[in-house]
């Protein structure tokens, strides 16, 4: 583990705000790249291998510019071939930006290596600077082959200041993502005003976390003319269709004359107030604290200059503010859920005149109960800043930005809806529509991006038996080359996740799964049962397409060349894989599983990013003249529920056993006699079985939603877990998990709408899948 403990204050633990020790910086080297950093004499480094197995490479330089491993108190044996190429890294060019303005030369300089193979996750090694320097710390790896497991991973550096006079009892603000034009702290009680000219950036941040800020901005040109126009929260969810716009396709802000101002670009946070006003004088005499600062009255004085007219009550944007519409139709509210450096990005799509506050509410959760400081930054608009979304794999871990995969441009040319999934960006459905989409797929053929799936190399030793002692299926069964579908229970039975099993080699597997969840309970069971096992995170090193439809097969082996030991893709069997090369024995390496999502004859096609536009063009040369076409999300989700596919979050979530996903046939209790996580709950949950999945078919054309009521009579017996209108099937279908005894074959059911008891649609019980339920189409029967 690394140096952090969780915020704790009267028997309330928030892991969401990480504390560290005082005067300690952590410093996060990602795999395959460096990060340099000035050290001093006196501090305390230390370097964690998170996820085991990871070298990590550290120069030292003196301010006079020798290469002096000395000052870490070590003797340099090491030529950092490692660090160095890590310099066309993304980190890597900041290193070497650094190392320029010095006048270092890493071209001749030894360093010291830690960690390797062998190295257990969150092994450490510390040091002690013995003078003033430059510290350089690489987490080297290459792009990771497909058939390999050589995957780079993270090295957390921590520095323990010997001043701790500098120590600092409050977070700084984060570095800048550019050369600011305006950079401005704005303390608790106090408001900005500013003009910034169409295209320019605006960050406003979060320093200490849990702090509100009241954003408002006007047309300048409107200004200007006497009239005052600016963002109308109203006018923004009625054009957006969401209570707050988020980086995307429905981004922007408007005003009542429905002309957009600003474009969210950047959220780390994605939970903001649309519905209440800048705190007002009105709010804190009602709750009996008169004359408390406010924000109203700090907006007021600062556009006063602007010739705007006083409100009582301003409407505005308060980021980082959590209210919310109850069930009741009350406004309500709790701390925020920021935390310390995140941040919104807006775009001015127009000359603006804007104000930002740091609110000064200190007697409600508003402000986590202490009001503290906004940072506000602009930047100039021939920046470029992508869009993105914050998401964590844990609380406690540091925000990631929502990635691009490798496969995005080449989805790009033909769309422009693309939503976030899981830390990326995928398309939702391209110009020729989810309908045209779907039909590729059942009479032809469609390629679909899923590099999102969490990718985690399971090796060593004790491989086996991890996996084997954490998963439902047989491991121990399994060949190489085979593939085998599974859950990941917790103990009570309840699914952390369901996912593939790819066996490489004797001791090497590959896990795919849905969520980090189900690779972090891998390593942590590692740990817990003494194994000798790594797991560690390939999700970035490999990204995916599946190719699906009656003509897969026929596109894919005019494509792929496999060597002679290994299986072509004419040969290839139900869940097993190969490796395989594009055109020949010098083409670009990929890993081909015949899996799939859609009920259909079809492949996954894995690769590394770098490779993903080759992989691209080489099935789109031979499937467009077949008919083939871009699959996005919307098709997918039709596909999936005709054959009966879980999804978490819908079919199963932590609560829900395999059985009541539908998928018990992933726990083969009588076949697979070793123990693993969950058994004796599902053993227990088998033998007393409280609900099921179910099938069902509608009457009309109205879809029910997700969560929607199952009632027999007034009373609810089960939940709309998803539901389509299946064009194939032309009509709608669902998916739903009833309570027992109810959900027998032919049963008529009703799901509530509105109240649940107002509007109800006919729904009878039928087998699922709805579509082919011998599933002799995903075996190639046609």
């Amino acid at each position: 583990m690394g140096l952090e403990t969780p915020f704790a204050r009267s028997g309330v633990v928030a892991p969401g705000l990480p504390v560290l020790p005082p005067g300690v910086e952590r410093l996060p080297v990602p795999g395959g790249g460096s990060r340099a950093v000035e050290i001093r004499a006196g501090d305390e480094i230390t370097l964690v291998d998170r996820e085991g197995g990871q070298r990590a490479e550290v120069v030292a330089f003196r301010p006079d510019g020798r290469c002096d491993a000395g000052l870490i108190g070590k003797a340099a044996d090491w030529v950092p071939d490692g660090l160095r190429r890590s310099l066309d890294s993304r980190s890597g060019r900041v290193v070497r930006r650094a190392l320029e303005r010095a006048g270092f030369d890493l071209g001749q300089a030894l360093g010291v290596a830690a960690f390797g193979p062998e190295s257990r996750p969150n092994d450490s090694v510390a040091w002690v600077a013995a003078g003033d320097g430059l510290l350089i710390v690489a987490a080297p790896g290459g792009p990771m082959s497909p058939e390999d497991n050589d995957t780079p991973t993270d090295i957390l550096l921590y520095l323990r200041r010997a001043d701790t006079g500098e120590a600092r009892t409050r977070h700084a603000p984060p570095d800048p993502l550019a050369d600011p034009v305006l950079d401005v702290n704005i303390q608790p009680g106090e408001a900005h005003v500013y003009e910034v000219p169409a295209g320019t950036w605006i960050q406003i941040l979060d320093v200490q976390g849990r702090e509100c800020s009241d954003f408002q901005a006007f047309s300048k040109r409107a200004l200007d003319a006497g009239t005052d126009r600016e963002i109308d929260p109203t006018a923004t969810r009625s054009m957006t269709g969401t209570a707050y716009p988020l980086p995307g396709l429905h981004s922007k802000f408007w005003t009542v004359d429905f002309e957009p101002l600003v474009e969210v670009v950047q959220d780390t946070v994605g939970r903001h107030d649309t519905f209440g006003l800048a705190c007002t004088s009105r709010y804190y005499e009602d709750m009996g604290y008169f004359g408390h600062r406010n924000c109203t009255d700090n907006i007021n004085a600062g556009l006063a200059a602007y010739g705007v007219r006083p409100r009582a009550g301003w409407p505005a944007i308060n980021f980082f503010f959590n209210t919310m519409i109850d069930a009741d139709h009350g406004i309500v509210g709790d701390e925020p859920w920021s935390r310390p450096g995140d941040y919104v990005m807006v775009r001015a799509l127009t000359d603006l005149v804007c104000v930002s506050t740091a609110c000064p509410d200190d007697i409600d959760p508003a402000n986590g109960w202490n009001p503290t400081d906004i940072q506000l930054r602009t930047y100039r608009p021939e920046e470029s800043f992508q869009r993105a979304i914050g998401w964590r794999k844990r609380p406690e871990d540091d925000v990631e930005m929502t990635k691009e995969t490798g496969f995005h441009d080449c989805f790009a040319q033909h769309t422009r809806d693309f939503v976030e999934y899981q830390g990326y960006w995928l398309a939702n459905a391209t110009r020729a529509g989810w309908q045209d989409e779907y039909w590729a797929c059942r009479e032809k053929a469609a390629i679909m991006d899923l590099s999102p799936l969490r990718k985690y190399e399971v090796t060593g030793p004790d491989a086996e038996a991890l996996l084997q002692a954490s998963v439902t299926r047989n491991i121990a069964k399994l060949a190489v080359g085979q593939v085998v579908y599974t859950a990941v229970c917790a103990d009570h039975g309840g699914m952390i996740d369901d996912g593939t099993v790819f066996r490489m080699s004797d001791h090497a597997f590959r896990w795919i799964g849905g969520t980090d969840d189900s690779g972090l309970f891998l390593r942590e069971r590692a740990a817990a049962l003494g194994l000798n096992a790594h797991v560690r995170t390939s999700t970035d090193q490999l990204c995916n397409v599946a190719v699906q439809g009656r003509l897969s097969r026929e596109i894919l082996s005019e494509v792929f060349w496999t060597p002679p030991a290994r299986p072509t893709v004419d040969e290839l069997g139900w869940f097993r894989f190969t490796i395989a090369r594009i055109g020949g024995f010098d083409g670009v390496p990929v890993m081909i599983s015949r899996t799939g999502y859609t009920g259909e004859l079809g492949y996954e096609v894995f690769c590394h990013p770098k490779d993903a536009r080759a992989v691209w063009d080489a099935i789109w040369a031979v499937g467009a003249p077949k008919g083939m076409l871009p699959l996005g999300l919307a098709a997918l989700d039709v596909l999936r529920v005709e054959a009966g596919l879980a999804f978490a979050g819908h079919e199963f979530d932590d609560q829900t056993d395999p059985f009541e996903a539908g998928i018990g046939f992933t726990v083969p209790l009588k076949s697979k006699q070793d123990d693993f996580a969950g058994r004796t709950a599902l053993e227990s949950r088998k033998a007393s079985p409280q609900r099921r999945l179910v099938g069902l078919v509608l009457e009309g054309r109205e879809v029910p939603s997700h969560g929607d009521c199952v009632r027999a009579g007034r009373v609810q017996v089960g939940v709309v877990t998803s539901a389509v209108w299946s064009p194939v099937l032309n009509r709608v279908i669902a998916l739903a998990r009833v309570n027992m005894p109810h959900g027998e074959m032919d049963e008529v059911l009703e799901i509530g709408r509105l109240d649940g008891h107002q509007k109800r649609l006919p729904a009878t019980v039928v087998p699922f899948p709805h579509f082919d339920p011998t599933k002799s189409r995903a075996k190639g029967l046609y």
